[in-house]
């Protein structure tokens, strides 16, 4: 069967380990099957939550059994109030965990039809520490300042770059398009990004086999994508192409 299919390889004039990458955007990582679900605190405003999170605080202080004598009213009076809302405390607050466990699936699944695939993705680079074989690692986000000015992205908007001889990332940020073959890989590392130590939760990896950079620029870039990757190629004077070895 494997000499079959070695044939039927050749004859197709196609190689699995040759494979012309495909350019994605970043949505693309995204596991959509699990993107849509009930969130019944979406339509709370500000008020609404901090009333939840005073009855979570007044119901933990009765059942601790040294309540004040007027922790009993106040309950009660928070959780009317939201009733007249339209809104029952108790069953939105049996529902928090559930939500929560929704959420983070949804901002961690990556796409299945991705695991494996030789593809190219344009975005910002993080220097990382060395892996534990020594082999020289970066991080892709899609916006420029997360992980060091703002927090970092989802898990499923992540990739942990392993980057073989030939380049790292020089500063922080640094804009570029990475190819190589994507894998969902999860991972999470901590590491000293500007202020302090910073979890970096990432649910793909890449072996990065080409490297494209641009040089310095005063731009500030918008989230990125291969459209992005295309203008920002043409904005620079200067663009550079990295030929790095695979694993």
């Amino acid at each position: 069967m494997r000499h079959i299919l070695s044939a039927i390889v050749v004859v197709l004039g196609v190689s699995p380990l040759y494979a012309e990458p495909t350019p994605i955007d970043w949505p693309d990582l995204i596991d959509q099957d699990v993107q849509s679900y009930e969130d019944p605190f979406l339509d709370l405003d500000y008020k609404q939550v901090e009333d939840l999170r005073r009855v979570v605080a007044l119901q933990a202080e009765l059942d601790g059994g040294t309540p004040s004598p007027e922790t009993g009213t106040q309950l009660n009076e928070v959780k009317a109030e939201l009733s007249a809302q339209g809104i029952d405390a108790d069953w939105l607050i049996s529902q928090r965990w559930a939500v929560a466990e929704r959420r983070e699936l949804a901002s961690a699944a990556g796409n299945a039809a991705l695991d494996g695939e030789p593809i190219s993705l344009g975005g910002f680079a993080i220097p990382a520490p060395p892996d534990e074989d020594g082999t020289a690692m970066a991080y892709l986000v899609p916006e420029r300042g997360m992980c060091s000015h703002v927090p970092p992205p989802p898990p499923n908007q992540m990739v942990r770059l392993r980057l073989s001889d030939g380049w790292a990332p020089a500063r922080m940020h640094e804009p570029i398009v990475v190819t190589g073959r994507i894998n969902i890989d999860p991972s999470d590392l901590q590491m000293v990004v500007v202020d302090g130590f910073i979890s970096m939760r990432a649910t793909f990896s890449m072996d990065v086999d080409e490297v494209q950079t641009f040089g310095q620029s005063d731009k500030t870039e918008p989230p990125a994508t291969n459209d992005w990757a295309k203008s920002l190629a043409d904005g620079f004077q200067t663009g550079t192409k990295s030929r790095v070895t695979g694993q």
